[in-house]
């Protein structure tokens, strides 16, 4: 009878998009610098009954991973707030980490979910500039300062420096998904931290996610119909517009090429 005066709950909602660190000169990746303050404008409403976050990621750099995964925690006590986590295409390496700050995970039953692993690239031109007869002068001081050098030959001593540098990032990463998921890994036959990634569907099954569904779907199912979603998302400020278009075409090349290399291991 007096459902008019009933007031709409309110969810804030963040949108993360891209590769986790700073791709490219000028590019408008996930850093925690720069979504730390929308970030905390969406904990601050204070009517707000939870915070959702849609992520579509990649992955990226492990430290910025690790920031706004925990700047989202830390958000999430102070303020007393339920956090709910949405992937859309992509929630992978850095991507589930920081998707790992929600008290809930949810993502389409074809997004690509995972890849808890840690891994390193380069190329070796030390063949290629003696044929074209260039001499590589390295001088440093300190006898690890020239490792994985790529126009020298591998030392066996650096590769396992790496491994074990690998490791270590490894196990952080392990740590925090153990202590998100906690009791809802379904740890199976399946290696969980391999590095390998699967499907949204396959994931609710192994545990990583909690539902299938997207944010609005969720949401309304959760806290009715007419649910206020308050968006948040970071604008491309005129500075950041004017140097990125006067970027040179070369910069603009390789900074798609190094973004595209990242998003395409998972067939995007």
């Amino acid at each position: 009878m007096f459902s008019f005066l009933k007031k709409k709950k309110i969810v804030s909602h963040l949108r993360l998009t891209g590769v986790i660190g700073n791709v490219g000169k000028f590019k408008q990746g996930i850093e925690y610098s720069s979504q730390e303050e929308i970030i905390k404008k969406a904990f601050s409403v204070k009517k707000a009954e939870a915070i959702a976050i849609s992520i579509n990621s990649p992955g990226g750099s492990p430290v910025q991973s690790h920031l706004i995964y925990k700047f989202i925690r830390e958000q999430s006590k102070k303020n007393k707030k339920k956090v709910l986590v949405f992937a859309e295409d992509v929630a992978a390496s850095g991507g589930y980490l920081i998707a790992c700050a929600g008290d809930e995970i949810y993502a389409n039953a074809s997004s690509i979910i995972g890849s808890i692993g840690v891994i390193y690239s380069s190329f070796g031109f030390k063949d290629l500039i003696q044929k074209i007869g260039v001499q590589r002068r390295v001088y440093t001081a300190g006898k690890n300062k020239s490792t994985l050098d790529p126009f020298l030959d591998e030392k066996e001593e650096d590769i396992q420096r790496l491994k074990n540098i690998q490791l270590e990032l490894h196990q952080e990463f392990i740590n925090v998904v153990e202590e998100s998921r906690s009791t809802k890994l379904n740890k199976t036959d399946v290696e969980l931290f391999s590095g390998e990634f699967w499907s949204g569907r396959t994931s609710l099954k192994l545990g990583l996610i909690d539902g299938i569904g997207n944010a609005e779907q969720i949401l309304r199912e959760k806290f009715g119909e007419d649910v206020e979603i308050k968006k948040f998302e970071k604008s491309k400020g005129w500075l950041a517009k004017k140097l990125s278009s006067s970027e040179d075409h070369a910069d603009k090349l390789i900074s798609v090429l190094e973004e595209r290399s990242i998003w395409q291991k998972y067939g995007f």
